[in-house]
């Protein structure tokens, strides 16, 4: 789709693949792509599968952009929330195949899509926005709410906890681990099997499960519009 993300079709299924340097950070032009790449796959009625480069799914916003002002910190961030919205709303089921670490927005995607995949490793995942000076955002706090138990929406939120692969299973984060050889191919098995719901039951169910949650960030999202990104030095 851009020169960060790219869209491969297959028969049941599309690859959305994310490439954006060393830490695979969500840019205007990643969140951009990931846009156009779903606006396809919606046309296209396929599932999707998303995935970063070896190594890393994302580390999370692009750092560059967030340190420029609060301006266009809250710019980035504010389409960031739009784009988990829409995905946990998508009408086709989204695997993301979760390639290595995902840190705070990488992390995020992984609670705005319907299986997640991740592999064995010591890979770093989970929000740590607090660890970082970042007071979390209203939208990040009602993805989190949706996806995590009470548990671990404390101690991932307010604590920042970061989680190895296994970890991240039991805290919400992933659904299951595999070896990386593995990783592809588990995601390929899922979107044929999932290729197989009834399409229109999927969206429907989909929205009904997740409706009040949807409000929620939809709500969080409007309040975030109206409050500072607070970085704290």
């Amino acid at each position: 789709m851009n020169a960060f993300v790219s869209y491969k079709a297959e028969e049941n299924y599309a690859i959305i693949t994310i490439n954006n340097g060393k830490a695979n950070a969500i840019s205007h032009e990643v969140i951009a792509g990931l846009n156009a790449s779903l606006d396809v796959a919606e046309q296209e009625n396929k599932v999707v599968i998303l995935t970063g480069i070896s190594g890393i799914f994302s580390a999370g916003f692009d750092l560059k952009v967030m340190a420029k002002s609060s301006d266009s910190a809250k710019e980035l961030v504010t389409k960031g929330s739009r784009l988990s919205l829409r995905m946990l709303a998508f009408p086709q089921p989204i695997i993301l195949a979760c390639s290595g670490h995902a840190i705070a927005k990488g992390a995020f995607l992984l609670l705005s899509v319907d299986y997640r995949i991740g592999v064995e490793g010591d890979f770093k995942i989970g929000l740590n926005e607090v660890m970082i000076g970042m007071t979390m955002h209203n939208a990040g706090i009602a993805i989190a709410k949706a996806r995590l138990s009470e548990v671990y929406l404390n101690r991932s939120v307010n604590n920042a906890e970061i989680y190895n692969s296994k970890q991240a299973v039991e805290a919400g984060f992933l659904d299951i681990i595999v070896s990386q050889d593995a990783l592809l191919m588990s995601a390929i098995k899922a979107a044929e099997m999932f290729s197989k719901l009834n399409k229109k039951a999927h969206a429907a169910t989909k929205l009904k499960v997740r409706k009040f949650h949807l409000e929620a960030l939809e709500v969080a999202i409007e309040l975030d519009l109206k409050s500072e990104i607070s970085i704290h030095p």
